[in-house]
């Protein structure tokens, strides 16, 4: 399970960057880098409104890689335990091993005056 986050984490920041990247060749307003390699020239491999249509229609695809990997980080980091008992039932108890003859045995501490049944919170 951990690879697998793993690798749909590299995914995502691939997805991320790669956006990034297309978000900046884009002509258009804040995004001038898109100028040097030609984008808006009619002369180019895919035409004049074809690289356009090229790095939106790439920036959406890779968009919707990011949203669903981040869905999916969020469905694995929210999955439930696959074990359904609780840590005490799965603790293997043991009793405590008989004392020597010549030991003194402790006796147990006597619950306090009114706390039959009720949850005791200790106190500072």
């Amino acid at each position: 399970m951990n690879v697998f986050s793993s690798v749909i984490l590299a995914v995502q920041m691939l997805a991320a960057l790669g956006m990034i990247g297309l978000i900046l060749m884009q002509h258009g307003k804040g995004a001038d880098m898109g100028a040097s390699f030609g984008s808006g020239s009619s002369g180019s491999l895919f035409g004049a409104s074809g690289s356009a249509n090229f790095l939106s229609r790439s920036t959406a695809a890779l968009a919707t890689v990011f949203f669903v990997s981040t869905l999916a980080l969020a469905y694995l980091g929210n999955a439930r335990p696959v074990s359904s008992g609780s840590v005490l039932e799965g603790a293997a108890v043991s009793a405590p091993a008989p004392a020597a003859a010549g030991d003194a045995a402790v006796p147990p501490a006597a619950p306090a005056a009114g706390a039959e049944g009720a949850a005791q919170i200790p106190t500072k």
